[in-house]
């Protein structure tokens, strides 16, 4: 028997019904709404019709796919209604800064007048109620409707030769391409805000976690800054979306497209050596950014630019100075947390610090994990006049680490893989979902982890970014963006076996399932183009500074 969760629900006696009564009275009771459905651990719209035997899980805002939908929801409505008072608008949905998309338009001056207009009449569209449908066409039909439509909303998924259909999102006579699971109607996305910001506007919706208000904003001018510049580059190289990205590969200009993508990796690695070479005063180097941000062979190769402008880099390690596993702090869980500030002994590490600037000479420990003690193994550390510190940690923009070093001795870096390129111009690819794919080659490759194992740790690698880098990464004096324009059609031949290993016996399916869709989209590059002192190298392997 089929039932259709949205409109019929499950049957009484069902206990899957009865998890979900249960599961909805906790959700009303906290102010949320259902927005999409786990069947078999895969995500589902609300109107998906299930069977009597399938498990079941709805979902809100505080889950992943949840707020995901909510965000592409509210996007859709956005481009709708600007659609609708402003037809002639080039929109482009360029990236995420807070609980907000960045978005501009390409061929007219945004104004506070058309602020105020777009706003009133995405309010107008979520208290009409308006159902969004899902339309699948054929290949053939598609390509009959892009030849009388002229348009190129969700035209990418015409060149996908692993994907039967193209579908678009109708609601009245508007449609669109979203990659993923929507709202079944425009009333469900109904909290959110539009402001003009800097050259472009910013559509502002809750956080997962207070799915009922929108917090404070917290103005992020240096990543914005970063990824703009990486954009502007990309626009002048007429590789702004995965469509022209393929292009460019089928046409066999893949060389071309990688020597330049590392040409500006290389250029703005020599730029930060030469600004830390021409601050006289600068000792020690910081570096910090989140998980799979390619921070170790960035500090190598920044390194072999320092030493290009007279500087030896010479590396301490935080790791080493663990406080005693006895005074280590725990979570709420009762287990160590190792990666909280308190977890380093910074009396130590500050006063280490602070003897080797200032020409001193110290006895360096190694910590030592299975014990949980430092222990003093004879070697010693001194800093010649030459030679400057270059630290690399998840605290390292966090001024109380080095509370005792001046802020005139240090230069601190924020690296991270912020990817610029889209799907199309509505449909931006997650910087954390680029850094997810490098980290599950790189687990596989160095770790011996399975994809499964990645993914269920990766929610926890999340809350320590969140807590102890993300906060600070404003506090840097440079950002290095990591990302690589061509990095995820190199990823895909070894990232996607990986993921279709999971099976939907696994709450990670879901997960798993939205990547292996994702990476379908792109044409593949031979790793073996890769230049060996790449970034990434760090993950696939063949680095030529070591794996």
């Amino acid at each position: 028997m089929k039932y259709n969760i949205l409109k019929e629900g499950l049957k009484q006696q069902d206990e899957s019904y009865r998890k979900i009564q249960k599961w909805d009275r906790k959700c009303y009771k906290r102010g949320k709404k259902d927005y999409c459905v786990y069947v078999q651990y895969e995500v589902k719209s609300l109107n998906y019709e299930a069977n009597e035997i399938d498990n079941i899980e709805l979902l809100d805002t505080s889950s992943k796919d949840g707020h995901r939908i909510y965000i592409r929801g509210i996007l859709y409505i956005m481009a709708k209604a600007l659609n609708e008072v402003y037809p002639e608008a080039l929109l482009s949905v360029n990236y995420q800064l807070s609980s907000a998309m960045f978005c501009k338009i390409d061929n007219m001056e945004i104004t506070d007048e058309m602020i105020v207009n777009v706003k009133a009449r995405m309010q107008e569209i979520i208290n009409q109620n308006l159902e969004i449908r899902k339309v699948v066409m054929t290949k053939e039909e598609a390509e009959e409707f892009y030849s009388n439509e002229k348009t190129l909303r969700g035209i990418v998924q015409i060149d996908n030769t692993q994907k039967e259909g193209v579908s678009l999102y109708y609601c009245e006579d508007y449609f669109n391409y979203f990659f993923g699971v929507m709202p079944v109607t425009t009333a469900y996305t109904d909290v959110f805000d539009v402001i003009k910001y800097g050259d472009g506007f910013l559509v502002r919706y809750p956080s997962a976690e207070k799915p009922n208000e929108l917090t404070n904003y917290k103005s992020n001018k240096k990543l914005l800054s970063t990824l703009e510049e990486y954009e502007d580059i990309h626009r002048v190289l007429q590789i702004d979306t995965l469509y022209k990205l393929n292009k460019e590969i089928k046409e066999g200009r893949t060389s071309n497209v990688i020597l330049l993508s590392e040409a500006l990796h290389e250029k703005k690695m020599a730029n930060i050596a030469d600004d830390i070479a021409k601050r006289k005063n600068v000792k020690m180097v910081l570096i910090a950014g989140p998980s799979s941000s390619g921070k170790t062979t960035f500090a190598k190769r920044l390194g072999v630019e320092l030493r290009l402008n007279g500087l030896k880099p010479v590396t301490i390690s935080v790791d080493n100075y663990f406080v005693e596993r006895v005074d280590n702090p725990k979570d709420e869980n009762g287990d160590y947390d190792f990666e909280c500030l308190e977890a380093i002994d910074l009396e130590l590490f500050n006063n280490h610090i602070k003897t080797l600037l200032d020409g001193g000479t110290i006895d360096v420990p190694t910590f030592d994990f299975k014990v949980g003690t430092k222990r003093y193994n004879g070697e010693k550390m001194h800093l010649e006049d030459d030679e400057i510190l270059v630290i690399e940690g998840i605290h390292c923009l966090n001024d109380k680490l080095t509370s005792s070093i001046p802020m005139e001795q240090k230069y601190k870096i924020y690296i991270s893989d912020l990817t610029v390129l889209n799907i199309d111009y509505c449909n931006r690819i997650s910087t954390t979902d680029t850094r997810l794919i490098r980290r599950i080659v790189r687990d596989n490759n160095f770790r011996g982890y399975s994809a499964l194992h990645t993914l269920r740790t990766w929610a926890s690698v999340n809350r320590g970014e969140n807590k102890n880098i993300f906060p600070y990464q404003e506090n840097c004096d440079v950002m290095f963006n990591s990302s690589l324009i061509y990095e995820l059609s190199v990823l895909k031949k070894q990232a996607l076996p990986l993921l279709q290993e999971i099976t939907n016996a696994e709450p990670e399916y879901a997960e798993a399932k939205r990547l292996v869709e994702f990476l379908k989209y792109f044409e593949e590059v031979d790793e073996g183009l890769i230049p060996q002192n790449s970034l990434l190298r760090e993950f696939v392997g063949g680095s030529i500074f070591g794996d």
